[in-house]
């Protein structure tokens, strides 16, 4: 993730009037650099391939009461209740709430924010390059902020996931095999279309579907799933005697040439290097576990994600005038002494959960 300003002579114009020793002008310089690039952070937050962006954002303006029909984002359960998931505070644990289908779900929101600054010399000498790199830098904070709220709400929800046809902890499998082969996948897919029933806990209209468009995995993971190219498959004896049993020459043709692995088995896959045992995500996961079946630092999670359902959402508020969800204003504590030029963002946002059947998982080997 990178954001450049282009070296026009507008531009560079423009960086060097931020370090002007008038203050008026230097000051409307800093805001047109913050009004200019503030959308262009947000854009760069959103279209990153994070965890944070598997939640559905909406919108709500400033001094709003954020909240949400339930029976128009959930089909009703048993007893008329619906689950939801939420934060409190940024960072904090999600709790569960239960709430009746028709009711209006309130939620609460928080503000992430960073602040940075840089020397006053380097405006004066029209280093563009300086203030790209804040810029890039405050995007990159505000994202790991959110890599952290947005993953406690996935952990809290899996846990307790608790659909008609499984019962609490139930949307999480365990694999019996020393590494990841075709057979844990195909296990999380029945799990998936298992949890994935109507609202009467029976066929959805249209048939079963596969429940998992998308899985959070770590590094070691995609390498065992390349090492399927030249690695056994198979977890029952072949009739011929044989215990061994490579994948089909097709499948382990595309996984030679396909190391990226974008998708496999119809699943897209992100790579997240907090997952895998040992480490942050995983922990997290250990920690609202909170059981003895699951230690994160012999073991791993996978989550699975089914995106077509507007389960994990995003509530935003938009502050007055505002031309993008975060916010950038010029940092104005720094005195003339300081010379310093300083800009802080923010974004006011929640993450919650209103369908954990939209979740499971996969516990696998270390």
């Amino acid at each position: 993730m990178k954001i450049t300003i282009k070296r026009t002579e507008d531009q560079l114009a423009l960086v060097r009037a931020m370090g002007s020793n008038n203050r008026e002008e230097a000051y409307e310089a800093q805001a047109a650099v913050a009004e200019l690039l503030g959308p262009v952070v947000s854009e760069v937050i959103n279209n990153a391939v994070t965890v944070g962006n598997l939640f559905t954002t909406l919108t709500y303006q400033a001094d709003d009461n954020p909240s949400l029909p339930l029976d128009l984002f959930h089909d009703i359960t048993e007893e008329d209740y619906v689950q939801v998931y939420s934060q409190q505070v940024a960072g904090g644990l999600p709790y569960n709430q239960v709430f009746p289908a028709h009711n209006e779900l309130k939620f609460s929101t928080y503000t992430l924010d960073s602040a940075l600054a840089f020397d006053r010399k380097y405006a004066k000498k029209a280093r563009v390059d300086v203030v790209s790199k804040t810029f890039t830098r405050m995007a990159q904070e505000v994202m790991l902020k959110q890599e952290r709220t947005a993953f406690n709400v996935l952990a809290s929800a899996l846990v307790g996931g608790d659909s008609l046809t499984a019962t609490a902890g139930d949307h999480i499998i365990t694999s019996s095999n020393a590494e990841i082969v075709l057979d844990d996948f195909n296990q999380l897919i029945e799990k998936s279309k298992r949890i994935n029933s109507s609202f009467v806990g029976g066929t959805p209209v249209g048939g079963s579907k596969i429940g998992v468009t998308d899985l959070l995995v770590s590094p070691e993971i995609v390498s065992q799933i390349r090492a399927m190219a030249y690695n056994p498959v198979n977890t029952r004896q072949a009739t011929s005697g044989t215990t061994s049993m490579a994948a089909p020459e097709d499948l382990r043709s595309q996984l030679f040439s396909g190391a990226g692995l974008p998708s496999f088995y119809g699943i897209n896959i992100i790579e997240v290097l907090e997952m895998g045992s040992g480490q942050r995500f995983n922990k997290i996961f250990d920690a609202v576990k909170g059981g003895v079946s699951f230690n994160e630092s012999t073991k791993q999670i996978l989550i699975g994600v089914d995106r077509s359902r507007d389960a994990l959402l995003r509530p935003v508020v938009l502050d007055e005038g505002s031309t993008g969800e975060l916010n950038v204003l010029v940092d104005d504590q720094f005195s003339v002494r300081q010379n310093k030029i300083g800009y802080y963002g923010k974004v006011e946002e929640g993450r919650v959960c209103i369908d954990d059947r939209a979740l499971c998982g996969l516990i696998c080997n270390k």
